[in-house]
């Protein structure tokens, strides 16, 4: 089971990611994890560092296994987002949409705008430009200092 101090180490990591060579990176990441096996949060951090590297195919696998061992809190929003974009990346682009329409409906939280990018880029990948530019203008508009009431009847506009 991962404690702060493991945490620590692992955020410390990611803080020189950049210095790493990819597979250094991912063997660095595979080494800690592997003081706790199949720890969620360790699963989710391979899942991570090997998405962070373009091993988009191998973090999925990753992603699920963590969210299979009880992945919870934001950690678990968080894959559920980094695993639908790597599977629009790899093999599953109509899946990736429906896992990240599932989980907008579960709630909302710091990682909703995440999430609407996510259906925007998605649904561009499935050839619905429109939609996808409908979904990233809604999610923009409250973030605007005006014009967001208009930047609504667009974006609705848009799919209408």
């Amino acid at each position: 089971m991962t404690d702060e101090h493991w945490q620590a180490r692992a955020a410390a990591l990611w803080q020189a990611f950049d210095s790493y060579a990819p597979e250094a990176f991912v063997a660095a990441m595979e080494d800690l994890a592997a003081e706790c096996p199949n720890d969620p949060v360790a699963l989710f951090e391979v899942g991570g560092a090997h998405d962070s590297t373009g091993r988009t195919a191998e973090a999925i696998g990753y992603y699920r296994r963590a969210l299979e061992a009880g992945l919870d809190g934001s950690r678990r929003r968080q894959a559920m987002i980094q695993m639908a974009s790597s599977m629009r990346e790899t093999r599953g682009a109509a899946e990736a949409l429906e896992l990240l329409e599932a989980e907008a409906e579960r709630g909302s939280d710091e990682y909703d705008d995440a999430i609407a990018m996510c259906r925007a880029l998605t649904l561009a990948k499935l050839g619905r430009d429109r939609e996808g530019l409908s979904v990233a203008l809604l999610a923009l508009a409250p973030h605007l200092p005006r014009y967001g009431r208009s930047t609504v009847a667009y974006a609705k506009g848009l799919v209408e």
